[in-house]
């Protein structure tokens, strides 16, 4: 009966290890990311913000931050694991090992005349003749009568004190770790044991394996499916308008797979009339266009006609049913944008180079994403470049109020009211725009959260004067951040945009003029570590390349970790060098939440014809596909496609671009730029 005990409760051991194994280490590792999550508050604290809900601190807030699915899980785990624990320690208590000392509550060693003096002692209170209960005869028998026959024989008691048990030494024992009804089977055999063992022990591993590689082999490490790198890398043009891009964002197989219901019809024919005017329709013949809107996949209708309504801000009147669809469309986009942003920098020829025109698209269309701007508002106006999307981003500023402060040439770009000063600022604010002084200082808040950035580029072959064609040119760059509260890290003023958004920048060092992008890194301020470790480490490989001794490369990993301290981030990466030439080139540092906080830098390279021996350089090993010959040259001559589509703010007047081409450069590219600041993370090139 011992061993049938026994047997019954390693089936929960053994379900208890396995349990524990993953379980474990996985609440350690989720303990110590919540233990170094910075408490410090890095989000906007404007009253639209405050309000949008986002960062409230309720009770309800916490918990449902709290109660995701993965936690829930987690806690229901260790639930079942605490439950376990009790069951085995139960269990284990009432497996006790045989100990006729105990049972007759003498002590080990005790003497034969004690033994008897104790035992009469307890069979008047459990002996059958004088207490009729039954548990106490079933007591009696299986326990005190048995304990005293093993100590009152000389053979039984001396096994006991010897070996532990009174039929002398015990064999080594196991147990089978199965569910005791299994056990309790008539007539089981090995069969059925193997049966159970092949189930437990392969098939069900081997199922959920196959159901998570069926779901995880669809999917990168971004989250982005297969299917929708595929349709990107395709759709993606060297001369796709930045309004374009819109239509290969769309087109994402995530937003393929949302439902499309019939009730969603008449909701959707609703916002249609209120978002046409930023459908990009021909206005001449606005019938057949709306047919032909229409005819496309009802998943890109939907998908097109709710993306607008975020960039608008006509979201509150979505009914219930579509409320879902927006927030999972909302949820995915900065995802598929920033693997849009790869798909549009990724080598296409045979130089390595990606493009820029759908590279600035992609950012300015996660712009507007973010803070719920219409595209058409970036249109150029006036003397900005940049149209006025920029001041629709300020809490309390409309197109009515962006009229009457540009009205007088007052303030004609959203740099200029940046510049101004605080009094400067609420005076025109509150005169020309008839703002009130909570709504001012609403405004400051959010003018104080904003990125400046300032920039200092290095461009050179690293031990060598001048850059000649076929040499590896090492890009190193610094990106400085400031902002008005004093923050480096901190997540942007999106009281429209409902989740968290962390901003990014993208460093791009690229040629306007043949749409070429030379060199790409992303770039973040939000972890401090990791970028300090990237560019110490970066500094360090680079100072050792060079023949630096100990002394130099410690300083100089010094430096640099003071640097990144103070706000800075590092980019470095290399590119080969073209033929012989003077390039024209300019590094951008662009943000994909805010607007108006990007900075460009000219760059003058000069190439010089290869002298040195050797071949410094062969083809830039694992860049990217390259595409096949004629196709760039193809889809070139599409540029007609897209005339009438607005310039973007970084398009460049095609006079400026043979002017500069004619000017000298300097052999070796540097360049420092002051203006907005970002913060890089200092990570390898993608």
């Amino acid at each position: 009966m011992a061993a049938s005990e026994e047997n019954s409760a390693l089936f929960p051991i053994f379900i208890l290890t396995i349990m524990a194994i993953p379980v474990v280490p996985y609440t350690i590792s989720k303990l110590c990311r919540a233990a170094t999550k910075k408490s410090k508050s890095i989000h906007c604290q404007c009253s639209e913000c405050l309000r949008s809900g986002k960062y409230r601190k309720s009770i309800f807030k916490r918990i449902s931050n709290v109660s995701t699915y993965s936690n829930l899980t987690l806690l229901l785990l260790w639930v079942i694991m605490i439950i376990l624990i009790y069951y085995i320690k139960n269990m284990s208590r009432e497996i006790q090992v045989f100990d006729p000392f105990s049972i007759l509550g003498l002590e080990s060693g005790a003497s034969e005349s004690e033994i008897k003096k104790k035992y009469r002692r307890l069979s008047i209170q459990y002996h059958p003749d004088k207490n009729p209960d039954p548990e106490a005869h079933k007591y009696f028998v299986e326990y005190i009568a048995k304990a005293y026959q093993a100590l009152i024989d000389p053979i039984a008691r001396e096994n006991y004190e010897k070996y532990g048990h009174p039929d002398g030494r015990q064999g080594f024992q196991m147990g089978i770790a199965l569910p005791q009804f299994l056990l309790n089977i008539d007539g089981a055999s090995g069969g059925i044991l193997l049966l159970w063992i092949v189930g437990v022990c392969i098939l069900l591993p081997l199922i959920i394996a196959v159901i998570y590689l069926s779901r995880s082999s669809k999917y990168t490490g971004n989250y982005v499916m297969h299917q929708t790198l595929s349709a990107y890398y395709y759709l993606m043009k060297p001369s796709l308008a930045p309004s374009k891009v819109m239509d290969v964002f769309i087109k994402a197989a995530e937003y393929m797979e949302i439902p499309v219901r019939r009730t969603d019809d008449e909701p959707l024919q609703k916002l249609f009339m209120l978002v046409r005017s930023e459908l990009n329709l021909d206005l001449k013949n606005i019938k057949q266009e709306q047919a032909k809107f229409w005819k496309q996949h009802p998943a890109l209708v939907k998908t097109e006609l709710l993306v607008q309504a975020q960039l608008t801000r006509e979201f509150a009147a979505l009914p219930p049913s579509l409320q879902g669809d927006f927030r999972r469309i909302l949820e995915t986009a900065p995802r598929l944008l920033e693997e849009l942003m790869k798909m549009a920098v990724i080598p296409r020829n045979a130089q390595g180079h990606g493009w820029l025109r759908p590279a600035i698209g992609v950012i300015e269309l996660s712009q507007c994403i973010i803070q719920a701007v219409p595209l058409s508002t970036r249109k150029s106006t006036g003397g900005s470049s940049e149209g006025i999307a920029p001041f629709l981003q300020l809490p309390h500023i409309s197109e009515t109020v962006t009229k009457k402060v540009t009205r007088k040439q007052k303030v004609r770009t959203f740099q200029e009211l940046w510049d101004m000063n605080s009094q400067e600022r609420a005076d025109l604010l509150i005169q020309s725009a008839g703002l009130s002084s909570a709504e001012v200082q609403d405004i400051e808040t959010v003018l104080d959260m904003m990125p400046s950035l300032t920039m200092e580029i290095t461009v050179e072959t690293e031990g060598e004067e001048g850059i000649q064609e076929g040499d590896i040119v090492t890009v190193q760059a610094w990106v400085n951040i400031k902002r008005g509260n004093g923050l480096i890290g901190a997540l942007p003023h999106a009281p429209y945009y409902p989740f968290h958004k962390e901003e990014n920048f993208w460093f791009f060092l690229a040629d306007p003029v043949s749409n070429n992008v030379w060199f790409y890194q992303k770039v973040s301020f939000m972890d401090e570590a990791a970028a300090v470790t990237a560019a110490s480490k970066a500094i360090e490989d680079s100072m050792e390349g060079s023949g630096a001794n100990v002394k130099e490369t410690s300083r100089a990993v010094s430096e640099a970790v003071e640097k990144v301290k103070g706000g800075s981030r590092l980019v470095m990466g290399k590119f080969q060098a073209p033929s012989e030439g003077n390039y024209n080139l300019t590094c951008y540092c662009l943000c994909d939440s805010w607007l108006g906080c990007d900075k460009r830098t000219n760059l003058k390279l000069k190439i010089l014809k290869r002298t040195r021996a050797g071949t410094r350089g062969a083809a830039m090993a694992d860049e990217g596909p390259i595409m096949e010959d004629g196709v760039e040259e193809d889809e070139e001559n599409e540029d007609g496609e897209y005339d009438d589509d607005y310039e973007s703010e970084y398009s460049e007047d095609e006079e400026d671009d043979q002017d500069t081409k004619n000017k000298q450069q300097a052999p070796n590219g540097t360049a420092k730029k002051q203006g907005q600041r970002a913060e890089s993370s200092g990570t390898d090139e993608d």
